[in-house]
């Protein structure tokens, strides 16, 4: 069973909610998850000056590295928050970000491909 952490969404239709899970690859969407990891409120709440408006996002880092370290794959929007707390590392195997020229090395040119056959 392939684990994701991935985003469920909850709420109205003006005030979406998104729960952090963790779940089956093969489930849907809003099916029950087996660990709520986070809540992610992307409506903006004002502090009580109303000078800032913020949104929230709660998560057990403890539980989310667990799943990671037992072999669930976070999905993109997933990573993304991940990296921005600070939980995985912005060059880590999950980061969707193109690698430089550095990282790729040299590939052989199509020209140079063996053809197979008579």
């Amino acid at each position: 069973m392939t684990v994701r952490l991935r985003m469920a969404l909850h709420g109205t239709r003006h005030n979406r909610i998104f729960h952090l899970v963790a779940i089956d690859h093969r489930r849907r969407r809003d099916a029950k998850p087996i660990e709520l990891l986070g809540v992610f409120e992307p409506s903006p709440k004002l502090d009580k000056v109303g000078e800032h408006s913020y949104k929230t996002m709660k998560w057990s880092v403890d539980r989310i590295k667990y799943w990671l370290g037992v072999g669930a794959v976070p999905s993109k929007p997933v990573t993304r928050f991940l990296e921005w707390g600070g939980i995985i590392p912005p060059d880590s195997r999950y980061s969707s970000k193109p690698l430089s020229p550095q990282h790729l090395g040299t590939h052989p040119s199509p020209q140079s491909s063996t053809q197979c056959g008579p």
